[in-house]
């Protein structure tokens, strides 16, 4: 049964971005609770990471129900390692697959992954192919012991994802596949390179409005991704605008004057999980309130990942005090603190000082 959620989704698709090290679990499930995201994607994991048997990495894959339509974003070069990790990514429950060819960073573009799949057309196109091909045999009833993942692998994620590992041949569905890209490298192709993604019929493409080049600096170009999305509306592939969107309002201005089926908004949800929220304003939300939802995402944080790391909540911490009174001090203390506990009895000694 063909199950591609991006057709049905209803517009306009106001999406959550993946973020690595921010777009964790205990983040999406914030996101979910206050917010609503029309489609949450996780960070993006390493297929070559998958396939050598690096399980640390698949904690970017838990998730909860409440994140549906919940989308695995992969990365890496090797289209081999694309087919098995999609795989994986079918039999965890996913509601969708989506392969990174944005991410900008030295670490990735540099090995020719993320947005360095810009100056290989023709392997990004395989790699499309593997991860459709993947899905289809996975809908098919392919068995995942006979893909030849890691053991340690599949030991780990039937612990965490058992339940979609039990489901029978009968149950599965055909997944979509889509892409996160850019609009070039060091000049802006967009064009032609959405004619080049088209060509595998991807079910999704979302577009960041910046090149390789500029990283995360400078605007993102919106004509740019006009002029992607024109080509991509011609045909089936839904197709989202990314950056810069600072608003529900900006998004849905955006979305009118651009010419896009929605967009998957990153930066602008740091410490605002409402802004997915159409019912409420960032305005009215209470300081109380932020503050709290700062605590249960602390508590969320610990249930996942443990008590022993408790840095990269942190910067959470930090985006959740802006807009009151005495935030930069709250802040200041916020960020000594190593624990859930630690951080609510920091709140709630100062919460008398806050307006």
């Amino acid at each position: 049964m063909n199950n591609f959620f991006w057709q049905k989704l209803e517009k306009p698709i106001i999406g959550l971005s993946p973020m690595d090290g921010v777009s964790d679990a205990p983040f999406r499930l914030i996101c979910a609770k206050y917010g609503k995201p029309s489609v949450h994607m996780t960070e993006f994991t390493s297929v070559e990471g998958i396939c050598h048997a690096a399980t640390k990495p698949l904690m970017a894959f838990l998730y909860d129900e409440i994140e549906r339509p919940i989308v695995a974003q992969l990365f890496g070069t090797d289209p081999l390692s694309f087919y098995k990790s999609s795989i994986l990514a079918c039999a965890m429950g996913f509601d969708g697959i989506d392969i990174n060819m944005g991410c900008p960073a030295n670490s990735v573009a540099n090995r020719g992954a993320g947005a360095g799949l810009i100056k290989t057309p023709e392997l990004a196109k395989e790699i499309i192919e593997q991860c459709q091909k993947a899905t289809q045999d996975w809908a098919n009833g392919i068995e995942i012991e006979k893909v030849e993942l890691p053991e340690k692998i599949l030991e780990f994620s039937k612990i965490h994802w058992k339940k979609y590992f039990e489901k029978s041949p009968q149950e599965r569905h055909l997944i979509p596949v889509s892409v996160k890209t850019r609009i070039g490298l060091t000049e802006i192709t967009i064009e032609e390179w959405v004619k080049h993604l088209l060509e595998k019929n991807p079910a999704n493409i979302s577009i960041h409005g910046r090149t390789l080049r500029q990283m995360y600096e400078g605007s993102a170009n919106w004509e740019a991704i006009a002029k992607g999305a024109q080509i991509i509306k011609q045909t089936s592939t839904t197709v989202l605008g990314n950056g810069d969107i600072h608003s529900l309002e900006d998004a849905h201005h955006k979305i009118k004057t651009y010419g896009v089926d929605g967009v998957l908004i990153g930066r602008g949800s740091y410490g605002n999980p409402w802004i997915f929220n159409k019912d409420i304003t960032y305005e009215e939300i209470s300081t109380q309130k932020k503050l709290e939802t700062a605590i249960e995402h602390s508590r969320y944080f610990e249930q996942t990942f443990g008590t022993t790391h408790f840095a990269p909540m942190k910067k959470h911490l930090g985006w959740y005090c802006k807009g009151f009174t005495n935030a930069k001090e709250l802040r200041m203390k916020l960020m000594k603190c190593n624990s859930a506990d630690e951080v609510e009895k920091t709140v709630n000694e100062n919460l008398s000082l806050l307006t």
